[in-house]
């Protein structure tokens, strides 16, 4: 408050205690700068600096008046100063207007508005400037390249991006560090993160961003491995890490599931102080939910000092990934408590919790509650999650309509979810427009034919299974194949059905043996029926004993302690029968099971699973 009457007082002396209205229309009454006029400059060019580090729009107008009062539009540096707090501000209309208003311009002119439109979402704008700065034959730095690369990491322009490449080469400023690292990051950001890499690889110097930029780069391409192996790399160099590296280092042990290594991370930050930030504690809440201990998740969200809506969103997603719909919605009503508005990711988590648990009508709730309470507009996240809910509930034909309605075309996450229920419901027709949907956008991927050749199964329609598998065959596109793995002694251990490669096999074989013996006496017995070959109920049996989540199962009874979880990771959703297998197994062998497949996670404990059977 103090700062702001100092402020107001500077701005009194400026103005002469004037209205602001006649200041504005003023014109300079000074033939020549005095002494006096001198000084008035030099408060200008502070006031000027004190509402761009304030972002006060009122201020800056008032400056801005006092720029024309004094006859200083025609002055370079000024009006140079006037669009960069209008920028600083949000304005970037009036940065603009400022910026076509001036009879001359310099390097510094077209920096700062290429940046602040591309600072502002205005990306288009930021490339169309650069390209007249070119045509009027005004030279350009570093900066602008790297300014007008950001632009296209924020439109993920592939073509313009490479054509900056060529440019920055032929110019020679492409060993610049901050040129090379806004090219890594546009690349990365636009998914060639083949290209960013060679770019960092060639760089000559490299800063703390540089390193950021490429570990985040490598996160966001589901490249984790080569994430924390630059971490790692950077240590060997001596690079002291920021917070921006840890994040991201947290972020790769959460897309691996490696808990150990996440809180090797943890400790990391401990020591170091970076526990009070924001970016890092919303990545530890994370990291422990997809790790699968929510409960680790928790006790970092009551620790933080100050609860934003990135933290608070983060802890909504884990209670949903866990299908902990009641604590996501007590957490929900709690933010706005505090003052914290939810926004497009909170309501993407909560229809996410919704979906797991068959919430159907508060999903509908929650769906609503966006654009009438807080004017948040659905966009594609948030029609996928309500497809899914619909569909799992069984109401294909309302969530078919909800596509059709959606005032965007359906992505084939969409159609996918709607195949998927489709399979659940048995509605063949629906089913085959999806499937016809996704072969179109997603010629490639071999899971829409499973999917498609699933639902014929579960119709018993075994024309239509050989049919599909016919055409799965055809377009020579390869099924992933399923696989489950298990972290012992910072060692992944991986299985596939019918596993015969692990060195321990025979013992793993040994163990499944004899746990299915205890299992069937406490009354487990093979669902066949969710199996949906056209095969013998004999060889059924002995394709779903030796799925891969139950070898992983097995070799996790032989090798951990008794005390401890077992924690298995899956690329695919878990099979019934694994599903029900597991339940018992909790209960016969004393232990908590959690399984986290492409879906959620599963937390079996005492012949019950936390999902309720509904995934």
């Amino acid at each position: 408050m103090n700062t702001l009457i100092r402020r107001r007082r500077n701005c009194r002396h400026l103005l002469n205690v004037r209205p602001l209205s006649v200041i504005a229309n003023a014109k300079s009454d000074l033939p020549s700068f005095g002494r006096r006029n001198v000084d008035k400059v030099a408060i200008l060019h502070d006031g000027l600096r004190s509402c761009a580090r304030t972002g006060s729009v009122m201020e800056a107008s008032a400056c801005h008046a006092q720029v024309v009062r004094l006859g200083l539009e025609s002055d370079v540096l000024v009006s140079n100063m006037v669009v960069n707090v209008y920028s600083k501000c949000g304005v970037t209309s009036l940065a603009r207007k400022v910026f076509e208003e001036m009879p001359h311009r310099n390097l510094v002119s077209w920096n700062t508005m290429i940046s602040s439109h591309s600072r502002n979402g205005e990306e288009q704008e930021a490339l169309y400037l650069f390209t007249r700065m070119q045509r009027e034959g005004t030279r350009f730095g570093e900066f602008t390249v790297s300014s007008v690369l950001c632009a296209c990491a924020a439109k993920l322009a592939v073509l313009e991006c490479k054509q900056l490449h060529a440019f920055a080469t032929k110019s020679a400023v492409d060993s610049n560090v901050f040129v090379a690292t806004a090219l890594l990051d546009v690349y990365a950001k636009c998914g060639l993160i083949g290209d960013a890499s060679l770019v960092f690889e060639f760089m000559q110097e490299r800063s703390d961003v540089t390193w950021s930029s490429m570990m985040a780069g490598y996160v966001q391409n589901d490249m984790c491995e080569e994430a924390l192996s630059l971490f790692c790399r950077a240590q060997v160099v001596g690079l002291k890490y920021d917070h921006y590296m840890v994040s991201s280092a947290i972020s790769a042990c959460a897309g691996l599931a490696a808990l150990i290594e996440g809180k090797q991370f943890h400790a990391v930050i401990c020591k170091s102080g970076f526990g009070s930030n924001i970016f890092v504690c919303s990545s530890l809440i994370d990291m422990y939910a997809k790790c699968g201990t929510v409960r680790e998740a928790s006790l970092v969200f009551s620790g933080a000092e100050e609860k934003s809506v990135a933290l608070m969103n983060a802890m909504i997603s884990g209670f949903a990934k866990h299908a902990r719909s009641l604590e996501a919605m007590i957490l929900y009503e709690k933010m706005q408590q505090m003052g914290i508005y939810p926004n497009e990711v909170t309501y993407v988590s909560m229809l996410s919790a919704c979906s797991h648990t068959g919430l159907v009508e508060n999903g509908r709730k929650y769906f609503d509650l966006m654009t009438r309470d807080h004017n948040v507009f659905p966009n594609v996240l948030h029609y996928s999650c309500m497809v899914d809910i619909l569909g799992r509930a069984g109401l294909v034909d309302e969530a078919y309509d909800l596509i059709i309605r959606m005032p965007f075309d359906a992505t084939p996450s969409i159609w996918g979810s709607l195949l998927a229920s489709c399979r659940i419901s048995g509605n063949l027709g629906i089913a085959e427009v999806a499937a016809k949907k996704l072969f179109e956008l997603e010629p490639h991927n071999a899971g829409n034919h499973i999917l498609l050749s699933n639902t014929y199964a579960v119709n018993k329609m075994w024309d239509g299974v050989s049919t599909a598998r016919k055409l799965l065959k055809d377009s020579e596109v390869k099924k992933e194949k399923g696989k489950s793995w298990i972290e012992i002694k910072d060692k992944v251990h991986s299985f596939v059905v019918g596993d015969r490669i692990h060195p321990k096999i025979a013992d793993v074989y040994l163990k499944l043996d004899s746990l299915f013996n205890e299992v069937e006496r406490w009354g487990y017995r093979a669902e066949t029926e969710h199996d949906l070959h056209d095969l013998e109920v004999i060889k059924k049996q002995e394709l779903l004993r030796h799925h891969s989540e139950k070898l992983a199962l097995a070799f996790g009874l032989l090798c951990l302690p008794p005390s401890a979880p077992i924690r298995i990771m899956k690329n695919l959703r878990i099979c019934v029968d694994c599903h029900s297998f597991m339940k018992i197994a909790s209960g016969v062998t004393n232990r908590e099971i959690i399984v986290r497949d492409t879906n959620r996670f599963h937390h079996f404990s005492d012949g019950c699973c936390s999902c309720a059977d509904f995934w």
